[in-house]
């Protein structure tokens, strides 16, 4: 890891320590707040500590009665321009709560905005720990390491200096399958994903940020937890289910939705976490990088099916083209 970013999180660490903390909360929007969902699920399994994901208007609305003095407030905006994370950042610190925001514009008004900065390096050729994985796992691990100090949470330190590995073995074993996936579904109107735990935070950035934003495909993210209690009505032989199959204490509830929906559907692909590669990840650690891996194997379904449709993944009708 790059020096400015040892720092940057060693700087997060020592305000922590001297701060009796009462909640955590993850604040952005999209694709960014997807990503802290991950962040939300460890500490709320982890540690004693109340926590919640904000979408980052509803946070300045709603004013959480407990946000204040102890309450951690973790922002992430790609580019650190997104109007209602700087506000919500602004109504944070205010409130007299330790704000850290995360992009990758260290000159960004949310960062300006924020008391802490962690950083993260995008698209340069850099290692993937300096990344925008590796540094919000890396922020997320020190963390937990210093709000309930435990010797696997070093090891998990110590071993994402390996994910640039794990994630280019895994994109290598996956990339054929997911192009595939995305000639046999290149008509599909609409695509619902699945996935539960950690992992439906994925499904529902996947189908929000992928699918929605980006390809223009009509779609839900569906918690395996709640399939059968409404969702399950629309399944047919001919629609179509992404479904991550988490390797996590909530993989039953996944595992009973994909039985499901394949006894009725002729369309269920199943994104299985467990069958990924985890070469220099300790067993008792795989549940933790799994999050940090699946990410970059979805992206190249989103990736196949912009090849084959001829519609790019950069293409907007709305986005950053008008005021809305």
């Amino acid at each position: 890891m790059k020096q400015e970013h040892v720092k940057q999180i060693s700087d997060v660490v020592a305000a922590v320590k001297g701060l009796e903390v009462k909640n955590m909360y993850f604040v952005a929007c999209g694709g960014s707040m997807a990503s802290l969902g991950t962040g939300d699920y460890f500490v709320d399994r982890e540690l004693d500590v109340p926590t919640r994901v904000y979408t980052s208007n509803e946070f300045v609305h709603s004013a959480p009665k407990g946000l204040g003095e102890g309450s951690i407030v973790i922002l992430r905006s790609h580019s650190g321009t997104t109007p209602e994370t700087v506000e919500a950042a602004r109504f944070a610190r205010e409130k007299g709560a330790l704000t850290i925001a995360i992009s990758m514009e260290v000159e960004s008004p949310l960062c300006k905005e924020s008391e802490f900065i962690i950083h993260y390096n995008y698209k340069d050729g850099s290692n993937a720990i300096d990344g925008e994985v590796g540094m919000y796992f890396s922020l997320l691990f020190n963390l937990l390491n210093t709000l309930a100090p435990n010797e696997k949470y070093e090891r998990v330190l110590q071993q994402l200096e390996n994910l640039e590995t794990l994630i280019e073995t895994n994109k290598q074993q996956t990339i054929d399958r997911a192009f595939e996936w995305g000639k046999e579904n290149k008509r599909e109107k609409i695509i619902y994903t699945m996935g539960s735990g950690v992992y439906y935070h994925q499904a529902y950035s996947f189908t929000s940020c992928l699918l929605m934003e980006m390809l223009w495909i009509h779609s839900n993210a569906i918690h395996s937890g709640e399939y059968f209690h409404g969702p399950f009505e629309i399944t047919d032989y001919d629609v179509p289910f992404l479904i991550i199959k988490g390797e996590d204490a909530n993989r039953p509830l996944d595992e009973r939705a994909i039985t499901f929906a394949k006894k009725f559907s002729n369309n269920v692909e199943v994104v299985d976490v467990a069958e990924l590669d985890f070469t220099g990840v300790d067993e008792d650690l795989v549940e933790y990088f799994g999050p940090a891996i699946v990410g970059a194997v979805l992206r190249q379904y989103a990736d196949g099916l912009a090849e084959h449709t001829g519609h790019p993944l950069s293409v907007r009708r709305y986005m950053w083209k008008m005021e809305y």
